[in-house]
C-alpha cells in the first residue's frame, strides 16, 4: 500500500473541532502563498526552543515565509539550540520537580523552560563571548544595528561555528540565507537583552542605542508593508500570543488611522494559533473578529484560530502546505 503524505492524512483523519479547523487554516495557507500572496509569521513561546526549525526553516526556504516578527527569546534560542544542542537536557517528568529539584538545576546552571534545560555556559555565555566582541566593535565604529542583524552578520561570519545540530534544521539560519527581514519587538526581555544592559552598565558599550529598538523595528516595518503591500496582499499567520503578534499586526491601523495613508492592504489572511481564551479581556485569546474594530482585517478577510498546542499544530500545518506543491 502506498504510504500517505502528511498533507493526505490530515485530510482524510482531521474532520472535525480543532482538527478541521487545523485543515481550514492550512488550505488558507497554501491559497495565500500560492496566488502569489506574501505571509507575515509571528512567533511567541518557546517555539525555538521546541525546535520548530525543523519544520519551519524549510517553509523559509521554499518562500512560503516571507517576514517573522518572533521574540528576542526565539531569535537566540534557535542559535542556543544550534551550538549547545549535545548540552541540553530534558526532562520528561518535569510537572514532579520539587522547589529543591529546581535549585539543583540552578546549581547545574541549567536553565528550565518546561521539560527541557538550556545551559547556560555552553549555550548563553558562548553567545554572549561572541556577540559581546560585535557589540563593541559597532560601538566603537558608531555603528548601529538591530539585534537580528547581529545575529545575521556572526552567521555570515562563521563566529557561531561549529554547530551541534545540522543547521539545515535552524530557522534563523535560514531567515539569514534568505536575508528575510525579521522584526523583534521588546528585544530587551531576553536574555542577550539582559546581558546587553549589563554590558552598557559596566561601560563596555557606550551608548546604549548602538542596539537599534523596537520604534523604528516598528518605521521599518511599516516601509516593508507599504513596499510589499503594492504588489502582494499580505496574510498574518501567528503562533502563540503577547507582543511577537500584537506588534506588527498593528501596523495597518498605525498607517490608516495615524499617518492618515490611503489605500492601505488590510491583512488579507489571519491564523492564530492558541490556547488562550477569550474571557478576562485576554487580546490573545481574542477571536479574530475583534480585529477587525481595530481596522486590522476586514470582514471578508479569510480568518481561522486553532485553540490547540502550537508545537503540534504548526509542524502540521507546515507539512500541509509544503506537500501541497
Amino acid at each position: 500500500m502506498k504510504r500517505k503524505s502528511v498533507r493526505d492524512f490530515i485530510l482524510h483523519h482531521f474532520r472535525h473541532f480543532n482538527a478541521a479547523a487545523l485543515v481550514d487554516a492550512a488550505e488558507g495557507y497554501r491559497k495565500q502563498v500560492s496566488s502569489g500572496g506574501r505571509m507575515f509569521m509571528a512567533l511567541a513561546g518557546a517555539m525555538s526552543t521546541a525546535e520548530i526549525g525543523l519544520s519551519l526553516a524549510e517553509m523559509i526556504r521554499r518562500d512560503k515565509v516571507h517576514a517573522i516578527s518572533c521574540t528576542g527569546a526565539n531569535l537566540e534560542e534557535d542559535i542556543f539550540n544550534l551550538v549547545a544542542h549535545d548540552y541540553y537536557v530534558r526532562i520528561p517528568r518535569y510537572r514532579d520537580l520539587t522547589p529543591s529539584d529546581e535549585q539543583n538545576l540552578l546549581e547545574r546552571q541549567l536553565n528550565r523552560v518546561t521539560d527541557t534545560c538550556i545551559p547556560e555556559e555552553e549555550a548563553m555565555r558562548r553567545i554572549e563571548h561572541a556577540m559581546l566582541d560585535a557589540w563593541v566593535e559597532a560601538d566603537r565604529k558608531g555603528e548601529r544595528f538591530f539585534p537580528h542583524e547581529f545575529f545575521y552578520r556572526l552567521i555570515r561570519e562563521g563566529r557561531f561555528q561549529p554547530y551541534q545540530i545540522d543547521p539545515a534544521d535552524s530557522w534563523l539560519i535560514a531567515a539569514c540565507e534568505k536575508n528575510l527581514p525579521l522584526f523583534v519587538p521588546g528585544w530587551e526581555d531576553s536574555t542577550l537583552g539582559n546581558i546587553y544592559a549589563s554590558h552598557c552598565l559596566r561601560g563596555d558599550v557606550k551608548n546604549v542605542n548602538t542596539m537599534r529598538g523596537g520604534i523604528e523595528y516598528m518605521m521599518s516595518l511599516a516601509r516593508w508593508y507599504q513596499e510589499t503591500a503594492k504588489e502582494h496582499p499580505i496574510g498574518f499567520f501567528q503562533i502563540g500570543g503577547g507582543i511577537a503578534g500584537d506588534f506588527p499586526i498593528c501596523v495597518v491601523p498605525m498607517l490608516v488611522q495615524d499617518m492618515r495613508l490611503k489605500d492601505i492592504r488590510l491583512w488579507s489572511y489571519f491564523c492564530q494559533i492558541s490556547d488562550s481564551t477569550t474571557s478576562y479581556g485576554s487580546y490573545s485569546g481574542a477571536v479574530p473578529n475583534e480585529k477587525i474594530t481595530w481596522g486590522k482585517i476586514g470582514v471578508d478577510t479569510p480568518s481561522y484560530i486553532v485553540e490547540s498546542d502550537a508545537t503540534i499544530v504548526a509542524p502540521l500545518i507546515f507539512a500541509y502546505v509544503l506537500d501541497s506543491e
